[in-house]
């Protein structure tokens, strides 16, 4: 039997774990040697803190990135928090959040930070603020953080972080705040099982998503889905389509942001953002084929991400034509790999949970 794979922690749980220790530190003296990281979903982490370091008036402390059996670029490499405590009246206390040295910072619109803002995602960003406010107690005032990765700007070179706009170091990443190993053929073997599921219990229709986030906006605008029709088929369109084919599925829903759909509609088997780009210069020509105002195409050739391009087109008319336009390009696509066996929908949303189009 194999043995299974280890999960890890994301930098999004080793800076919270970094910032939490800091805190502790600055109000009893305590160095602990694990913290209990609060996680996104709900629940603990037993983070190992590395060690503890007097900064100017604060603490730096350090945790080791352990990525388990599935490291990415920053396994292995030290993630900081150097924390300071500012006692005042604010109770809960205000964490207030910053990336220094090896945090990128973005200065391309298109991301889920706003340009200027340090590289950390939004969940890390809360994650790392209830980890600090749980550390706090009783403390009133205001919270001092500031991620920093040592290494982190040389890292950042073997990432997207440059060709996205992110200068300077890597980002602070993790919705969930553990890092499951990603197996393809692991992964595989979850889609075909969620598939015969489906069809064991009389399902007609199984709903494809991307992940854990366009399962719930899914879920938000359809509730009556049952739970077991919905397969988390991440970057794998041609397979799953594939794989539905062989169950017997006559009806598929793919739950997408904007991004995937485009690259859907390139009719790319695999949709992962580092090894499958958009290709621009297509979606360009798509938006004159949809009537979008030609002047307003060489902003989306130039884009740096589909939610830039998209966001481009906010004002122009012709945007829900674009939108039918790419959903029938990727339908088309997804019905030849399943054989034509399938026929295809689409529910698109944008980061908020929005639906786009009609």
């Amino acid at each position: 039997m194999a043995k299974p794979l280890r999960t890890g922690r994301t930098t999004g749980s080793c800076a919270s774990a970094a910032a939490m220790a800091g805190v502790r530190f600055l109000l009893t003296g305590e160095r602990p040697e694990t913290v209990d990281v609060p996680l996104p979903p709900g629940g603990v982490l037993a983070v190992p803190i590395e060690r503890f370091e007097l900064d100017n008036g604060g603490v730096r402390v350090t945790v080791v990135k352990d990525g388990g059996d599935d490291p990415d670029v920053t396994h292995g490499h030290d993630i900081q928090a150097v924390v300071r405590l500012e006692p005042g009246e604010a109770s809960p206390p205000i964490a207030i959040l910053d990336g220094g040295r090896g945090v990128g910072r973005v200065t391309l619109p298109g991301l889920p930070v706003a340009v200027g803002e340090p590289a950390i995602n939004p969940e890390p960003r809360r994650q790392i603020a209830a980890a600090v406010r749980l550390a706090a107690g009783g403390f009133a005032g205001r919270i001092l953080v500031t991620i920093e990765v040592p290494d982190g700007e040389t890292i950042a070179r073997a990432t997207m972080n440059p060709r996205l706009g992110i200068v300077g170091g890597i980002s602070i990443l993790g919705t969930q705040g553990i890092v499951k190993p990603y197996s393809h053929d692991s992964w595989k073997a979850t889609i075909e099982e969620g598939l015969s599921v489906a069809r064991a219990q009389g399902l007609e229709r199984a709903v494809f998503t991307t992940g854990r986030r366009s399962e719930r906006f899914y879920l938000e605008n359809f509730p009556e889905t049952p739970e077991t029709a919905l397969i988390q088929a991440a970057d794998f369109f041609a397979f799953s389509m594939r794989a539905a084919a062989r169950q017997g599925f006559p009806e598929i829903v793919w739950a997408v942001f904007f991004g995937k759909l485009v690259k859907q509609a390139q009719g790319l088997e695999y949709t992962h953002a580092r090894t499958h780009p958009v290709d621009f210069n297509l979606l360009a020509k798509r938006c004159l084929e949809a009537g979008i105002d030609p002047a307003r195409v060489p902003a989306v050739r130039g884009a740096n991400t589909a939610v830039q391009a998209l966001a481009s087109l906010e004002e122009d008319p012709a945007r829900g034509n674009l939108l039918r336009l790419l959903v029938r390009e990727a339908a088309g696509h997804a019905e030849w790999y399943a054989g034509r066996h399938c026929t295809v929908s689409y529910a698109v949303f944008d980061f908020d949970g929005r639906a786009l189009g009609d």
